[in-house]
């Protein structure tokens, strides 16, 4: 698959930003995939094929990750939201599904609440989503720290030590030097303003997941050793429509995991968000 996507990365101009995004042979069905963090569209490598089986993809890297322009005023959850639904507009997809794993979960779950017609179904997971935050290991120290000075110009130092906790998954030579190369010097520094603001954006999230109607497919891996299962339960307890799923995999759920990951979105898309039955949410605490 690194061939095939590698083949077909195109940029866009999308708010006078230039967006990097790759792009499958048209279908009847439109899906919108975000890339996850700190990695890059490469990351659906293993997956490409099952999912363009079944409809038209478009995977982006978000503004300040992968490959595409950054923009200070984008880099929290909220704003970004609110992209990702221009996303779908600018790229022509009609009621697409969405595919949000790790920083696009929360992307995603924003743009459903503030733009509750445009998207068909939701998959997201591998992101944090609590608040008060419930983060762990690497991951709780990049979104806990004050001072970007150690993160900076030693990008591609700290994202070559995130790809050792892949337990099973090997990247392609294409993928892992893309994914090298989109946080080298001070991206990766830039780029945890994102999860800074989970601060200030996770609090207005919580209050809008009881109002998302649309079908929801959470993808938790089993031993993720950065995101808490305490994420994905706090979704699967307060979104009227939703589904979870537990798979044996590490945070890469989308890599380590990957044939559960495509079989479950496969799923999803074959009709199974249509049986997501509507439940009445908790009560957010």
């Amino acid at each position: 698959m690194a061939s095939t996507i590698a083949s077909r990365l195109g940029t866009r101009p999308v708010d006078g930003l230039s967006v990097r995004f790759v792009e499958s042979e048209k279908r009847e069905t439109d899906a919108l995939l975000l890339s996850p963090w700190p990695e890059s569209v490469f990351a659906y490598e293993p997956i490409w094929s099952r999912l363009a089986d079944l409809a038209h993809l478009v995977a982006v890297d978000l503004p300040g990750f992968g490959h595409s322009q950054g923009l200070d005023s984008l880099m929290s959850p909220r704003p970004m939201g609110e992209f990702v639904a221009h996303l779908a507009d600018t790229f022509g997809l009609d009621n697409p599904h969405l595919i949000g794993p790790d920083i696009g979960a929360s992307a995603a779950l924003f743009a459903a609440a503030l733009h509750p017609k445009t998207f068909r179904s939701l998959v997201v997971g591998s992101g944090g989503t609590v608040f008060p935050l419930q983060l762990a290991g690497v991951l709780k120290e990049w979104v806990e720290a004050t001072d970007l000075k150690p993160y900076r110009g030693v990008g591609r130092q700290i994202v070559a030590e995130a790809m050792t906790t892949l337990e099973r998954y090997v990247p392609s030579d294409a993928a892992r030097e893309d994914y090298l190369s989109s946080y080298e010097g001070d991206r990766f520094a830039e780029s945890t303003r994102y999860a800074h603001a989970y601060a200030t954006d996770l609090p207005l999230l919580r209050d809008l997941l009881p109002r998302i109607q649309t079908p929801v497919q959470i993808i938790a891996g089993k031993r993720d050793a950065v995101v808490p299962m305490a994420n994905h339960e706090y979704l699967h307890q307060r979104l009227p429509r939703n589904k979870l799923d537990v798979i044996d995999a590490s945070h890469w759920t989308w890599e380590d995991g990957n044939d559960e990951f495509a079989g479950l979105v496969t799923a999803f898309w074959r009709g199974g968000y249509v049986e997501t039955a509507s439940r009445t949410p908790e009560a957010p605490q």
